[in-house]
């Protein structure tokens, strides 16, 4: 893949860019499987490859220069001011509604005057834009605030921005104030009717409200569900936990297919659960439900463990509480779904009577040196 930002030097993002894809696979495959370590009976089928182009379905972009040239991006490294930004509107990772989308969004941040937030001075309202696109080309924009201040003009010309890009079916402000390296924050205000991007995954649609996290790899997370599904049919398992289970994708393709009869999935996030219990009724699915609170202490209160636990955290893992749970509870497989290699093999070792015997790198982050990987786990 050939980047005109990668090779100027203006953006390292993509930093495997300049070796071959197919190096960079085994490279990603030798190094976790010697993170995980020499598992007796672990099955590793190939990697899965994915889309060098066109496959990001969520752009972040940092938002600086001016209100009439404004740059839509990441941050130059020791800038930050006007002109400290290097304009990536038309960065080749992005889907092609991304694409399309950015240099209109980036006429809205003029026609609306939306001055661009000026990190070294610490003045200015726009911090970043958020857009989303779904498999169907719908669109979802956030628009990542200091302050309520521009909020009635963006109000005043959402109107011409949804006449120019229908496809904008959910936009939002999101309010940041605090003046940190932080994405977003806590407080988000609606601007249109609808609340919820459909995404369309192997036939099931789930639902992403404005804070919700998805994999941004669409491709990617259609294999992952479709992996987990197939590895959980084959065990069989009546009941199932989904822990961690965001919107809902890992229970709702396992009851969907009959994989599982009983699934509960449980999420921090009650925007997440929200979503995955509209996702739930849409579909008319009676053997999942959704709650909303803490995965290790959801498992710590139970008195009874089920046949198989599905775990997708975050980089940081399940953490002591929740291995040491697993160790003791008698459950017979676990699958899980880890962004973080490192911290999975930590958990594995703290889980010795759950052994894995399956797994599977799925190349979520191309030209970089992330990945997810999956393995079912089986108690000895």
């Amino acid at each position: 893949m050939l980047c005109h930002h990668f090779e100027a030097g203006r953006c390292r993002s993509c930093s495997e860019l300049g070796m071959p894809y197919d190096v960079q696979l085994a490279s990603k495959q030798r190094g976790v499987e010697a993170l995980l370590g020499d598992h007796a009976g672990l099955a590793w089928a190939p990697p899965v490859a994915s889309p060098q182009l066109g496959f990001r379905n969520k752009a972040k972009m940092v938002v600086t220069g001016t209100v009439a040239e404004p740059t839509l991006g990441i941050l130059r490294v020791g800038s930050g001011g006007p002109g400290g930004g290097v304009d990536l509107r038309d960065c080749p990772l992005h889907t092609p509604g991304i694409q399309t989308a950015l240099p209109v969004l980036a006429g809205f941040v003029t026609s609306a005057g939306l001055t661009p937030y000026d990190v070294p001075a610490r003045r200015g309202e726009l911090k970043h834009l958020l857009v989303t696109e779904s498999p169907d080309g719908e669109l979802m924009v956030r628009f990542v605030l200091r302050s309520q201040e521009p909020v009635t003009r963006i109000r005043k010309h959402l109107p011409a921005l949804l006449a120019e890009l229908p496809q904008v079916v959910v936009a939002s402000v999101n309010l940041q104030p605090e003046h940190k390296a932080v994405l977003e924050g806590e407080h988000e205000i609606l601007l249109t009717d609808r609340e919820t991007l459909r995404m369309r995954v192997n036939g099931i649609d789930l639902h992403l409200r404005p804070a919700s996290f998805f994999q941004t790899n669409t491709a990617m997370a259609a294999e992952l569900y479709r992996l987990g599904r197939a590895w959980v049919g084959e065990v069989g398992p009546v009941s199932v936990w989904d822990l961690y289970c965001g919107v809902g994708g890992f229970a709702l393709h396992l009851v969907s297919a009959g994989a599982a009869t009983e699934v509960v999935g449980i999420e921090i996030s009650r925007e997440a659960i929200a979503s995955a219990e509209q996702s739930r009724a849409e579909a008319g699915l009676a053997g999942v439900r959704f709650v909303a609170g803490d995965a290790t202490a959801y498992a710590l209160g139970s008195d009874a463990a089920p046949d198989l636990v599905v775990v997708n955290p975050p980089r940081r893992g399940i953490g002591p509480e929740l291995s040491g749970w697993l160790e003791g509870s008698g459950v017979g497989h676990v699958l899980y779904s880890s962004c973080n290699a490192q911290t999975l093999a930590r958990d594995l070792a703290a889980m010795p009577s759950l052994r894995p015997v399956r797994g599977r790198l799925l190349d979520m982050f191309p030209n970089t040196t992330h990945y997810e990987v999956l393995t079912l786990l089986e108690r000895s």
